[in-house]
């Protein structure tokens, strides 16, 4: 799932790996989130160890993540010097840059002094195969992270073709589930965000 909002989600600001906070309503989300999901036992609990994906992990478990549950291959995509800015103000500052919907992940190109697209995908194929080494037979695992590995996720679980089909712009406090087994990944939910009621 993707962390619950911050500040800079809230003003429209790509964040990348600087370490922003939630807010007072990603707070709640994260809350939320934990309420919603109390009746599922997750064998397994990886989250990015920026704070916003720490700070949802910990609401979602009840507890403080022990330091093997962070793992900095669940970070965001890195996006250099574009890192605190809006999209209108990327492509002010760096003409260079495809105008591209801001949620088309995919298609960005490499950001200056970022991470590709093709990068974060390498990573997060690594960090799923090893994810998945650690869950039992029958297991669930829970994966806080963010919206651009979120992307990268669809793609290596997916394909290319299908994960670009979708189209979507993860919000905060999305919630996707895959079934993996040996036929392959099956998405069973994608960015399914709380209702009302707390119910993702």
């Amino acid at each position: 799932m993707r962390h619950g909002r911050t500040e800079w989600n809230a003003a429209g600001r790509f964040q990348g790996q600087s370490d922003v906070e939630l807010d007072e309503a990603g707070r709640a989300q994260a809350r939320a989130l934990g309420a919603s999901l109390k009746h599922d036992v997750f064998d397994v609990i990886a989250s990015s160890d920026l704070v916003r994906a720490r700070e949802t992990a910990t609401a979602i478990a009840g507890r403080a993540l022990h330091a093997d549950e962070l793992d900095p291959a669940w970070r965001e995509m890195a996006f250099g010097g574009w890192e605190g800015l809006t999209w209108p103000e990327i492509l002010e500052r760096f003409p260079q840059t495809a105008a591209e919907r801001p949620s088309n992940v995919p298609r960005f190109g490499t950001p200056p002094g970022g991470e590709s697209f093709d990068e974060v995908c390498a990573r997060v194929a690594t960090a799923l195969r090893e994810l998945l080494e650690r869950v039992p037979a029958g297991g669930k695992a829970l994966v806080v992270t963010h919206a651009g590995v979120l992307h990268a996720l669809l793609r290596v679980a997916l394909g290319s073709a299908e994960s670009e089909a979708l189209r979507v712009r993860f919000v905060p406090a999305g919630v996707t589930r895959f079934e993996f087994g040996p036929n392959g990944a099956r998405l069973l939910a994608l960015n399914e965000a709380l209702s009302e009621g707390g119910a993702a």
